[in-house]
């Protein structure tokens, strides 16, 4: 027998809705966070340090229906434990967004494969694992929405964006699969490209040897804020939108150009600065 449908699954009142964040401690997480409980739903924060996501629950809208469960998105049964706290303590899950990850800087013949593994482990198979762990009983509950975190670098490849890449795109294609396969199940699968954003995402990137860069891209310092990024990201949710780029002007006319002349766009990249 098919899962009754919710037809409020993909499209209901925010203050009907509790949303599951990745990577909810700080920068696009926490701004989605703080997006999502503005608009009323109840917010389910999630990442490895406790303090930070405490803060980030003073900073919500009725921060008492907020919940933290912290766990490592790298660790399996971390991850099992924390899913099964969160249908425990919140009953259910009506949107997961997968924004938990780690950027790159380094260039692809400097950079060893264990790095290329942790990129991959961390951007690509850690989201997979959660989503298909969440499915089933959003399924059963009659439907709900998927959101992979991309970025403009997984439609783009770029200098120093190797591995990081490599894994968005993968993200990008899988939850294409994803939406195709669970099209019968009023599941809702969303992919959002994240251009320049004014977080720590540099500071924290990986180098060659696996390091943190420890230092602010000036593109990435001079990116839309957070909260603008949030902001545009929710109300495309809302709209249902299932591919949301949301960037400056420049990256938005790459990926155009991309799709019309992907080798005059390399002749561009080729020649631009990037670090």
């Amino acid at each position: 027998m098919k899962p009754k449908i919710r037809k409020d699954a993909n499209k209901p009142n925010f203050k009907q809705l509790t949303i599951w964040i990745t990577g909810a401690s700080s920068g696009l997480g926490e701004a989605l966070a703080l997006e999502c409980a503005r608009s009323g739903a109840a917010v389910i924060l999630s990442g490895r340090n406790t303090k930070k996501l405490e803060a980030v629950k003073d900073k919500c809208k009725q921060s008492n229906k907020h919940l933290i469960v912290p766990f490592n998105i790298l660790d399996e049964v971390q991850t099992n434990n924390a899913y099964a706290t969160v249908i425990q303590q919140a009953g259910r899950i009506d949107w997961l967004i997968n924004n938990a990850g780690v950027s790159q800087r380094s260039l692809i013949m400097e950079t060893t494969e264990e790095v290329e593994r942790q990129l991959m482990e961390i951007d690509y198979f850690a989201q997979t694992r959660l989503t298909r762990l969440v499915l089933p009983d959003m399924i059963a509950n009659g439907g709900g929405k998927v959101v992979m975190v991309s970025s403009v670098a997984g439609l783009l490849g770029t200098q120093y964006r190797g591995a990081y890449g490599a894994a968005k795109s993968a993200i990008h294609m899988w939850a294409n699969s994803l939406r195709a396969e669970l099209s019968d199940h009023n599941i809702n699968v969303a992919t959002v490209f994240p251009g320049f954003i004014q977080t720590n995402v540099s500071i924290n990137a990986l180098t060659a040897d696996g390091s943190v860069q420890g230092t602010m891209d000036e593109a990435t310092g001079n990116g839309l804020t957070a909260k603008a990024f949030a902001k545009q990201t929710i109300q495309a949710l809302r709209s249902n939108e299932e591919y949301i780029i949301v960037a400056g002007q420049k990256e938005k006319i790459a990926t155009l150009i991309n799709r019309l002349s992907p080798t005059k766009l390399y002749k561009l990249i080729r020649r631009s600065k990037v670090t």
